[in-house]
Formats: structure tokens, sequence, C-alpha cells
């Protein structure tokens, strides 16, 4: 994009930035809680891209000041400060530009929610589920060092360790819009706890990521909804099979069924439900746009479908590969000790490069 384009269309949103600012403190769009948060977001999202028009801006006249003492000053100290401060605007400058045309193509909307991560056993019986618990494990890992929290709200244990399925919130700053690579089907490729011959096995699980929808996001009518009780079925100290204070939701025009028996409180449970209940219900919505971008881009790694294998972790070889960019690291072991940031960035990079060739900048 030519410099002058791009300026233009920076100038053009920091008249749009001025009137967000202006309409967030307006009485009647704050009594309007989906209005603002819609217009928060949107002030939030200007304000980088104002930040960046700024510093744009300083590079550009930094490089005029510069060459203007180059060309008329005499002091040879001076003349040296300009040429350093010349070529920190002239690197900065290219660099800046790539992230201003990122700043201006639409993000995935649901990018700074939070999130809800389903893990699921699928081929390969007991190892498949001993599996499912080590990504768990890596996950939470992982979300520890972001400083995000990770609250699990339904399990069901494997036979030999592990999880036939969990199901866990994540909530911190921008976490859907990072976890939603790890979306599809994990293969595994080591001997099994059970192989008593060792040989190598093949087995997989499946990593669904929900951007967590908020209240206003999708109206759940209490009418539309079937509530039943049981008792919790894992850790829980003495209120375990004795009390019915665990929860499942069936929403009836959907059939959609979760279920959360973590809390101890029959409240807490049925609360954590809910937002399980109503993300689920979003995500229908939300996958149709999904589907419309992944027409559009090639690689699409972060499209949400959780028939596709994703990324291979080869024990023997200590190898992790992901098959979405043909990345292929050689760490396994800090990797399943949640350093999959490489990764992700990896992704990140490869998914911005398509929206910038999407959008044409």
């Amino acid at each position: 994009m030519a410099e002058s384009n791009l300026l233009e269309r920076l100038d053009g949103l920091v008249s749009r930035f001025e009137e967000v600012g202006t309409l967030i403190t307006d009485p009647a769009v704050i009594a309007d809680m989906k209005r603002f948060v819609k217009l928060n977001k949107e002030y939030h999202d200007l304000e980088k891209i104002v930040a960046a028009r700024s510093e744009y801006i300083k590079m550009k006249d930094g490089i005029e000041e510069a060459k203007e003492i180059l060309e008329n000053e005499q002091d040879p100290e001076m003349k040296e400060i300009a040429k350093e401060e010349l070529e920190i605007c002239t690197t900065r400058i290219p660099v800046l530009e790539e992230e201003i045309k990122l700043l201006l193509v639409p993000a995935d909307p649901q990018d700074d929610k939070n999130a809800i991560v389903e893990i699921r056993g699928g081929t390969g019986g007991d190892e498949a589920a001993i599996f499912a618990g080590d990504l768990y494990r890596m996950y939470v890992k992982y979300c520890e060092g972001k400083g995000w929290k990770v609250s699990v709200s339904d399990y069901s244990e494997g036979t030999n360790g592990g999880y036939k399925e969990i199901v866990f919130n994540v909530t911190g700053e921008g976490v859907y819009g990072i976890l939603k690579y790890e979306s599809g089907v994990h293969r595994v490729q080591r001997v099994p706890q059970t192989e008593t011959q060792g040989r190598v096995h093949t087995s997989a699980a499946t990593v669904a990521v929900l951007p967590e929808a908020d209240e206003f996001d999708v109206e759940v009518k209490e009418s539309d909804i079937r509530v039943d009780t049981f008792c919790s079925s894992g850790a829980g100290g003495q209120s375990v099979n004795t009390t019915y204070s665990a929860i499942r939701l069936v929403h009836i025009p959907t059939g959609i069924t979760v279920q959360c028996q973590d809390q101890k409180s029959q409240l807490k449970n049925k609360a954590k439900a809910l937002i399980e209940l109503r993300s689920r219900i979003y995500n229908m919505e939300y996958q149709k746009y999904i589907d419309e971008i992944a027409s559009k881009r090639k690689t699409m790694v972060s499209s949400g479908d959780r028939s596709a294998k994703i990324r291979t972790y080869n024990y023997p070889q200590g190898r992790v590969t992901d098959h979405r960019i043909n990345l292929t690291l050689y760490n396994l072991s800090s990797i399943m000790d949640g350093e999959i940031q490489t990764i992700i960035d990896q992704l990140i990079v490869a998914e911005n490069a398509e929206r910038l060739k999407e959008a044409q900048l």
C-alpha cells in the first residue's frame, strides 16, 4: 500500500476514534449494554491504530529532520546523532507499515473472548484417553505461563488414567484468539503404557476450542432448558455421590446438552453450565462465519474443523509436526510441558499472511 493511501485511511479512522470516544460517555449508550460493549471493543481497536499512526508520522518526520541536519549542520557530533536517528526511523518504517496493514484488516470478532476447551480421546482406546490427559496438562501449563485461569467444568476419567473427555474454561486476555489454533485432531505415536511388546502405536485425541459467549451474544430462554441433577462422579470429598450437586442442561430447541460437576454447589454448577450452553448455541452461528472465511483462505490454520489432523507428537523421535504449516520441532518434552508458544506464533504469522493477501493490502 502506498504511503499516501495508508495515511489517508488512517486519517479517516481518527475521526471515527474521536466519535466513538464521545459515544461511550453518553448515558444512553451506557444504558444499552450490548451497544456499549461493542463500541468499547471498537474504541480499543481504533486506539491501537491511532497510536500506530502517531508513531508512523513521528518516524516520517524524524527522517526529514535527520536529512535536513545532515545536509546543513556542520557539527560532527550533531551529524552523528542525525545518522543514528535516520537509521532507526528508516528501519522502523517498513515494520510499522506491516503492523498497520494488519491492524486495518478486520480481525476475528471473537478473538478477545474467553474460551471453552473440550478434549476427547479418539482412536486408540485407553492410550487415547491417556494422551487426552497429556494434552490437558500441556494446556494447563501453557495457560499458567500466560497468567490465564483454568476451570474444569466436566470430565470423564479413562480406565488407565487420563480422560475420555474433559471440558474446561480458560479466562484471560485474548484467550480465544490464541487457543483457537489448537482445534482439530492431535495424533500421538509412542509405545503405550498398556503395550507389552514395545511396539509403537498411533492414537488420537480431538480438541475443540469455542469462544465463550457473553449473555447478550445469545438469548437462551429458561423455558427452553430442561434441568437434570445428579451426583458428582469425580474428586470432591465427602459430597461425592451423596448430594445432587451436578447439573445437566438440555436445550430443547437444539438438543444441545452440557453438564457441570466441578463445584460442590448446585447453583455454581448451573451458572457454569449455562455459560457453556450459551457458548455452544452461539458457536452454531459462529461456525457459519468460520466456514465462510475458510472458503477464501487456503491455509486457514484456525478453521475450527474438528476432523482435520493438525499435529503429530512422535515420542520415539522426540518430534512434533504441525501439518498446517509444515513445521517440525525436536523439543517434544518441553512442548508437552506447555511450551507451545513457538508453534502458535508460526501459525499466527501464516494466518496473518493469508489475511493480508485476502484483503489485498
